[in-house]
């Protein structure tokens, strides 16, 4: 499918999808927008993200958990946040290992994981993970793939540290698509503008450099489908129409 980002007028696109060509997708970390991004993330993510419509949307991601057991399993997540699924878990892993650049959220974890943990602190653009190679037997990642640049080196590591047969599990914001980019437009964009001077426009290139149907379109070629879905569960749901995509692969 021809996303929307690929067809729209460019006046459109940049306000949907940011200004790429412009900014290109890797961040510049001497960049006065960046500098205040990073300062303002957290508590972006807790006024648009925790609560609300965004919490709505999140937890449509999340509840592919609900059909999992996770029973004496070893559970490894990639940006696990705040740990906004546990809810959703059916059975209690053998462990969980959190693995994220934000030492605050890793913080939050073992008391919210409730289980065997470990945390796992990685630097910004880190793509080697300190794990064993067929160590894990699930690997969760919700809204996280649309941030790795590159995807194919970090999706090289988390081919190399499942089992056989062990699992990738997540969602991903159908980025590049017309309903997302709309509806980002409409919340996030201008939530973003009345409270910050951040220009938003390059941010979003920067925090989103996949698109969704480069994301799995990756993960299609590295791993055998098993289950995917889409939000809201429309008759004839695609990337462009869907707000959420949620997954399970698996390694052969």
């Amino acid at each position: 499918m021809r996303l929307a980002a690929n067809f729209l007028p460019e006046k459109i696109s940049k306000k949907f999808f940011g200004d790429r060509k412009k900014y290109g997708l890797i961040p510049d970390k001497n960049d006065s927008d960046w500098i205040l991004w990073e300062k303002e993330y957290l508590n972006f993510y807790d006024t648009t993200q925790k609560k609300g419509l965004g919490s709505y949307i999140n937890d449509s991601g999340y509840k592919i958990l609900k059909g999992v057991d996770l029973t004496e399993l070893v559970v490894c997540e990639i940006g696990p946040g705040s740990l906004p699924h546990r809810r959703f878990w059916s059975g209690t892993p053998k462990k969980y290992i959190g693995v994220d650049i934000n030492q605050d959220f890793l913080d939050l974890l073992p008391q919210k994981a409730n289980c065997p943990f470990e945390q796992v602190k990685i630097e910004s653009g880190a793509k080697a993970l300190p794990l064993p190679s067929k160590s894990i037997d699930i690997l969760l990642s919700f809204y996280s793939f649309e941030h790795l640049n590159p995807l194919g080196a970090n999706l090289d590591e988390y081919e190399r540290i499942l089992k056989t047969n062990g699992r990738i599990i997540g969602a991903i914001p159908n980025e590049g698509g017309f309903a997302w980019g709309l509806g980002r437009y409409l919340t996030s964009r201008r939530w973003i503008h009345a409270n910050t001077q951040i220009n938003y426009d390059k941010i979003i290139c920067w925090e989103h450099p996949n698109f969704a149907d480069k994301i799995l379109g990756e993960l299609n070629r590295r791993f055998s489908q098993k289950q995917v879905s889409h939000f809201p569960p429309l008759s004839f749901p695609s990337l462009n129409s869907s707000l959420v995509t949620k997954f399970i692969y698996e390694k052969s």
